[in-house]
C-alpha cells in the first residue's frame, strides 16, 4: 500500500538530458543493466563499510548481495540490492537532479562533435540510473535507508518531466528497480541475454548477483591473485569492468608486495584518453581497498597528478578501515605505496620507449601532455620524465618526434645548446623566420606547439650540459653569420639608418637590430634574454585583459630587396614618407605574422593602400 503520495518536478533542463540519454548517449542499449548493477553495487560497498563501524541498523547481519529477476511473460525486470537504500531528500537529491551542473553542457557538446565517446560521460556525471528510459516507459524505485527510523518510499516516473515519492511498506533495507521491458528493450527480453551482459559488464562486481538460485558473477579480486595465475583475457574483462570503457588497455601492470608494506595493486593504462581527462584534472580513476573493503572510488594519493589517467585497483593490509580522505592525505603508507606505484610506472614507460617504439608512439600521442605537467610537479623523477618526453623537429617529419637524447646525439661538437622555438601551431612554427639562420647552417630546432611547452621548458633548464635556448631571445651566439648589406653602405650609414628605422617606430619597440638570424625574410620580432615569447604573451593576455607584455627587439635584414630599398630612400631622403611607411608596414607585419597584431583590419587597410600606390606608379611609368 501506497500512503502521502507527492509529486515533484525534475530539476530543470532534466527533461532535456533524459531526451539526450534516450535518443543520442548510450550507443549499446544493453549499458542499461551495467549501471544499475554499477549502482547497486556501489550502495553495497557503501553498506559493506557502514557494517565495520555502526552498529543498530535495518537488517543487521543480512548477506550483501545483487538479486536480478526477470518474468519473460510480462518482459518485467527486477534488479535488488541489500545497500544503504536512501531517505526521501536522497531520493530527491540522487534522482530528482543532474548530477553535476556541467552535465547537460557536455552532454550537448558531445551531441555537435561526433568525435566525443559518450561512454566517457557514462558515470562520471551521476546519469548512468537514467540509461534504463532507453528500455523503459515507466520506472518504479522503491527504496528503504538503513537508518534504524527509516520507512519504505517509492519513487515512480515515466521520465518526462514529473515523479511521484510515496510512503509504502518495506520491511527490509535497499533499494529495487522495477520496469518493463518497451519495443525499443525487447531485444534483452530474455534470461540467456540478461546474463551474458551480466557476465559481459559485471563479472567482477564485488558483490554475488543471484538470478534465482544461480551465481551469475565470479566475484574475484583478481588484483590479489598471484598475476600468473591471471590470463590476459581476464585482465582485460577486468580493465573494462573497472573503466566503464569497451575497449582493451593499451597496458597493464600487476603487484603484489609482502614487505616493507603489504599491498596488491592492478593498474592499466588506458587504450586512449577519454575526452573528460584535460577538462577535468582533479578527477581520479583509481580504487583504494584496505582488507578487500572498498574504501574510495577517486583516490587522488595514489599516484600524482600527471598519472592521473591511470584505472584499476590498490588494496593495502596497512590501513585502519576506518580512514579517512584526511588520513589519506598525510599516510606515510600511502606515500610509499604512491612512490612505489609511480616508479613501476615510469619503469613501464621507459621499457616501453627502448623495446616498443610502437606502443611508446601510441602512449605518448594519447598522454604525452600529462607526462610534461611531471616535469613541473615531480622534482624527484624530473630527470626520468624529460628523457621520456618526444617532441616536433626541423629534423622529422610531421608523424615523427624526437627526444632530448635523440637531438643532442645529432648535434655538432661545437654546438653549445639545445634550440627550441615554442608557438600555437606546426604549421606557423615552420614558417617563423627566425628559423632561416639555423635552416641554412643545418642545425636542429625543436617546434613546441603545445600550450604547456612554455611552462614545461623553463623546468627542464638544462639537459646532459646543454641549455635549452629559445631561438626568438636576441641573445644568441650565433657563428660564422655572414652579414650582407647593399654595396656603398658604410657602417656610419647604416647604424644612422637602424636608428631612423626605432624613431619611426618609437616606443613601439625596445631597440633596433641588425639581424644574423634572417636569411631571405626582410625582418622579425625577438625578445631580450629576460624576455616572455610571443605566445607565452598572448596566454598572459587572454588571462588578464591589461596584460600589456614586454617590447620586443625589432631585427631587421639589410639584404632583404625591401629593406634595402628603403635604406636606398632614407639616403636619398631621411624623412620621405615612403620610408616611414614603409618601416610600419614591415612592423605590422612582423606582428601580424607571430600573432600579435592588434588590429589586423587596419593593416589591411594600410596595405590596399601601398598597392594603389605600387600600381599607380607603374602604369604612369
Amino acid at each position: 500500500m501506497t500512503q502521502n503520495v507527492q509529486e515533484y518536478g525534475f530539476q530543470a533542463e532534466m527533461e532535456q538530458l533524459l531526451h539526450l540519454i534516450i535518443h543520442s548517449l548510450y550507443s549499446h542499449k544493453e549499458i542499461f543493466l551495467r549501471e544499475l548493477v554499477s549502482n547497486a553495487s556501489d550502495a553495497l560497498n557503501k553498506m559493506r563499510f557502514i557494517g565495520l563501524t555502526e552498529k543498530g541498523f535495518v537488517d543487521e547481519g543480512q548477506e550483501l548481495r545483487i538479486d536480478i529477476s526477470f518474468d519473460e511473460k510480462e518482459k518485467r525486470v527486477v534488479i535488488k540490492d541489500r545497500g544503504l537504500g536512501m531517505t526521501q531528500d536522497e531520493i530527491i537529491q540522487n534522482i530528482g537532479t543532474i548530477a553535476s551542473s556541467g552535465t547537460l553542457r557536455f552532454l550537448q557538446e558531445m551531441k555537435k562533435d561526433p568525435s566525443k565517446k559518450a561512454e566517457d560521460l557514462i558515470g562520471q556525471f551521476g546519469v548512468g540510473f537514467y540509461s534504463v528510459f532507453m528500455v523503459a516507459d515507466e520506472v518504479t524505485l522503491r527504496t528503504r535507508s538503513y537508518r534504524a527510523d527509516s520507512v519504505g518510499l517509492e519513487w515512480k516516473s515515466n521520465g518526462k518531466g514529473k515523479f511521484t515519492i510515496a510512503e509504502i511498506e518495506k520491511p527490509d533495507r535497499g533499494t529495487e528497480i522495477i520496469f518493463q521491458l518497451n519495443e525499443a528493450g525487447e531485444e534483452f527480453a530474455n534470461e540467456y541475454q540478461i546474463k551474458s551482459i551480466i557476465k559481459k559488464y559485471s563479472n567482477f562486481v564485488d558483490f554475488p548477483i543471484f538470478m534465482g538460485e544461480e551465481k551469475v558473477n565470479s566475484v574475484t579480486a583478481l588484483w590479489r591473485k598471484n598475476p600468473a595465475e591471471v590470463s590476459d583475457e581476464e585482465r582485460k574483462e577486468f580493465y573494462k569492468f573497472v573503466a566503464n570503457d569497451y575497449s582493451d588497455p593499451m597496458g597493464h601492470i600487476h603487484l603484489r608486495a609482502e614487505a616493507p608494506l603489504s599491498y596488491s595493486a592492478l593498474l592499466f593504462v588506458p587504450g586512449s584518453a577519454s575526452n573528460s581527462l584535460f577538462q577535468r584534472p582533479d578527477e581520479y580513476h583509481l580504487n583504494l581497498y584496505i582488507k578487500r573493503v572498498f574504501i574510495q572510488s577517486d583516490s587522488k594519493d595514489l599516484l600524482p597528478q600527471y598519472l592521473r589517467f591511470v584505472r584499476g585497483v590498490v588494496d593495502t593490509e596497512d590501513l585502519p578501515l576506518n580512514v579517512s580522505r584526511e588520513v589519506t592525505q598525510s599516510s606515510p603508507v600511502m606515500a610509499k605505496i604512491r612512490k612505489a606505484l609511480t616508479n613501476r610506472l615510469l619503469k613501464q614507460f621507459e621499457d616501453w620507449a627502448k623495446d616498443d617504439q610502437d606502443t611508446y608512439k601510441k602512449f605518448y600521442k594519447e598522454f604525452g601532455s600529462l607526462l610534461k605537467e611531471g616535469v613541473h610537479f615531480d622534482f624527484e623523477n624530473k630527470d626520468r620524465i624529460v628523457d621520456l618526453l618526444r617532441f616536433k623537429s626541423t629534423k622529422t617529419d610531421g608523424a615523427e618526434l624526437t627526444s632530448l637524447a635523440d637531438y643532442v646525439s645529432r648535434m655538432a661538437s661545437e654546438q653549445k645548446e639545445i634550440y627550441f622555438l615554442t608557438g600555437e601551431n606546426i604549421d606557423a612554427l615552420r614558417r617563423n623566420p627566425n628559423l632561416e639562420y639555423f635552416r641554412k647552417n643545418d642545425i636542429e630546432v625543436l617546434l613546441l606547439d603545445e600550450t604547456i611547452d612554455d611552462f614545461i621548458v623553463p623546468n627542464i633548464g638544462t639537459y646532459k650540459e646543454k641549455e635549452l635556448k629559445s631561438i626568438d631571445k636576441a641573445d644568441l651566439e650565433l657563428k660564422e653569420s655572414k652579414i650582407v648589406t647593399p654595396d656603398g653602405t658604410d657602417t656610419k650609414t647604416k647604424l644612422s639608418f637602424l636608428d631612423k628605422v626605432k624613431e619611426i617606430l618609437g616606443d613601439k619597440v625596445k631597440d633596433v637590430q641588425e639581424s644574423k638570424r634572417l636569411v631571405d625574410s626582410p625582418c622579425s620580432l625577438v625578445v631580450a634574454a629576460d624576455g616572455m615569447n610571443a605566445h607565452m604573451e598572448r596566454m598572459m593576455k587572454m588571462m588578464d585583459q591589461n596584460f600589456s607584455g614586454v617590447k620586443k627587439i625589432f631585427e631587421i635584414n639589410l639584404a632583404n630587396p625591401i629593406v634595402a630599398n628603403l635604406l636606398r630612400l632614407f639616403q636619398a631622403n631621411e624623412n620621405d614618407l615612403n620610408l616611414r611607411e614603409g618601416v610600419t608596414a614591415l612592423f605590422e607585419g612582423a606582428l601580424l605574422q607571430e600573432g600579435s597584431l592588434v588590429d589586423p583590419m587596419e593593416f589591411v587597410k594600410k596595405f590596399h593602400g601601398y598597392m594603389e600606390k605600387a600600381t599607380a606608379s607603374r602604369i604612369i611609368g
